[in-house]
């Protein structure tokens, strides 16, 4: 079992809807780079690129696991603000965030930022408010609209082609108060110490190289996945795949037009678990 960190103030969660900029494939928030204009990382030695379990190839589409990426196993990050649990004014929300061994800008070295979307501004930070799309942050301290209510804000450290980092350590999750709350709003049942899965890729547009090879990555706390334990089954343009291991999944083979792409946190008998997040589904576009 993956066991959720304490850290000061608590459990944290950082909170955005839809008004929130994003981690974008597109040429709007984070523009991506060709080969030659990505400079070489900092950090971890790169790795030769390998498979690490059997690919699975349905309805013309291919899904890859791989765990090549390096690893910062002695990254850490903590939320110091906003503290758990705790109310903050209605509007901008400052996130105050200390990070240890690993450094928020630098290009990750690895094979993998030549082969799919990358961003130019390097690693960076995800924030996830109520399980929306995230917003990437290339510093430790930031303001953020959140609208007034009761949030889960997920934060994680990300590699530059937005792969997460899933170790302990290198994640928050926490609830927070945002203004006041409607009337009659009753309080957040939100359990921190139960199991909950969380979308970060892909998402927006992808196009020419980028679509060629689409990262599939998802952040889960309080669980992990097995042959014999829990799953997540990812449905791709309706088309099932069954995901037993928690790593990132290459994706090719998605044709031009709007995909869809339904994530489902199942228990060892295939029953959907229980949560407000354990069922998402979003669509992203493939340029011609």
């Amino acid at each position: 079992m993956l066991f959720q960190r304490k850290m000061l103030g608590g459990p944290v969660a950082l909170a955005a809807l839809a008004l929130l900029g994003s981690c974008s494939t597109t040429q709007q928030a984070e523009t991506t780079t060709s080969p030659a204009d990505r400079p070489s990382a900092i950090g971890a030695p790169r790795a030769a690129s390998t498979v690490s379990g059997q690919a699975q190839s349905k309805g013309g589409i291919t899904l890859t696991p791989y765990n090549d990426s390096p690893k910062f196993p002695s990254a850490q990050m903590r939320l110091n603000a906003p503290i758990q649990g705790s109310t903050v004014p209605s509007g901008e929300v400052t996130f105050s965030y200390e990070l240890t061994n690993f450094q928020l800008t630098k290009m990750t070295d690895s094979d993998h930022a030549m082969q799919m979307a990358n961003s130019m501004k390097g690693q960076h930070i995800h924030n996830i408010v109520d399980n929306m799309p995230y917003t990437a942050h290339y510093d430790t301290k930031f303001t953020k609209p959140i609208p007034d209510g009761q949030h889960v804000v997920l934060s994680f450290l990300s590699r530059s082609y937005h792969e997460s980092l899933k170790h302990m350590g290198a994640y928050d999750l926490r609830t927070i108060t945002v203004g006041t709350p409607a009337a009659g709003t009753p309080p957040m049942a939100f359990d921190l110490k139960a199991p909950h899965l969380f979308y970060s890729r892909p998402k927006d547009t992808y196009s020419g190289k980028d679509a060629q090879k689409i990262m599939l990555d998802f952040y889960l706390v309080n669980t992990t996945l097995a042959p014999d334990g829990n799953k997540v089954r990812a449905t791709i343009n309706g088309t099932e795949f069954m995901l037993d291991q928690w790593l990132p999944y290459m994706m090719e083979g998605l044709p031009a037009g709007q995909a869809t792409i339904k994530l489902e946190l199942l228990d060892s008998s295939g029953n959907l678990i229980p949560g407000p997040y354990n069922s998402v589904t979003r669509t992203i576009t493939v340029a011609p």
